[in-house]
C-alpha cells in the first residue's frame, strides 16, 4: 500500500530534477530560491443559471470537489444587483485553490488527459499571462476531466483555471509552463 506522506506527484519529480536546472540555465539564475515554481492553481465556475435554481450552484461544486480531489467553495454575492437579480449572500459559483500535492496532480490530469479531450483542441493561448508570471485559461467544459461520470451530470458548466507561479515576468512563466509540456500554440 501507498504511504501517502511518502507519495511525491511526478510533475513535482519532473519540476526538482529537470524543470529547476533547464530555467536556472535558460535565465542565468545565481540562487535557487530565485527559480520560479507553482504557487497554487485556482479553479473556478460561475453559475449564472443560479439566480433561477439555487440547487445548480450544489451539482456544480459537487462536480469541482470531484474535479479538484478536495471540497470546493460556494462563492456568494457581495451586493445585491436588481437588473441581473441578484440578492446579497445569494450563492452565484464555486471555487477551490489547490497548493501542495494536490496542485502537481491536478496540472498533470489537466495537461496529460483533459486538454486533449477538449473538442477542437489546438494548444492554449501563450498571450493569456497577467503580466505578473500568471496564467489564467478557461475550458467551456468542465465534463473533459474523467472524474466527472458524464450520464450523471445534469448540464455543463464552464470553468476558470488560474496558474499562479512565482515567477516575476510573463516570459519566465511561460518557460516555466513549458517545461511542464503546456501545449501553447504558435
Amino acid at each position: 500500500m501507498l504511504d501517502a506522506a511518502a507519495y511525491v506527484p511526478r510533475l513535482k519529480v519532473v519540476y526538482r530534477e529537470t524543470v529547476r536546472p533547464a530555467l536556472r540555465a535558460e535565465f542565468g539564475y545565481k540562487n535557487d530560491m530565485m527559480i520560479p515554481k507553482l504557487e497554487k492553481i485556482v479553479l473556478n465556475m460561475g453559475i449564472g443559471e443560479a439566480t433561477r435554481d439555487t440547487k445548480k450552484v450544489k451539482s456544480a461544486a459537487d462536480d469541482l470537489s470531484r474535479i479538484a480531489g478536495q471540497k470546493a467553495v460556494i462563492t456568494k454575492a457581495r451586493k445585491s444587483i436588481a437588473g441581473f437579480r441578484v440578492r446579497e449572500n445569494m450563492p452565484l459559483g464555486t471555487k477551490v485553490t489547490l497548493r501542495g500535492a494536490r496542485m502537481y496532480e491536478f496540472l498533470d490530469r489537466l495537461i496529460t488527459v483533459a486538454l486533449p479531450r477538449v473538442r477542437d483542441f489546438r494548444g492554449v493561448r501563450p498571450t493569456s499571462f497577467d503580466g505578473r508570471g500568471n496564467f489564467a485559461m478557461g475550458l467551456k467544459e468542465h465534463i473533459v476531466f474523467p472524474e466527472v461520470d458524464y450520464d450523471k451530470v445534469d448540464e455543463v458548466w464552464g470553468m476558470d483555471i488560474i496558474i499562479c507561479t512565482t515567477a516575476r515576468t510573463d516570459a519566465e512563466a511561460k518557460a516555466l509552463l513549458k517545461h511542464f509540456n503546456m501545449p501553447f500554440t504558435g
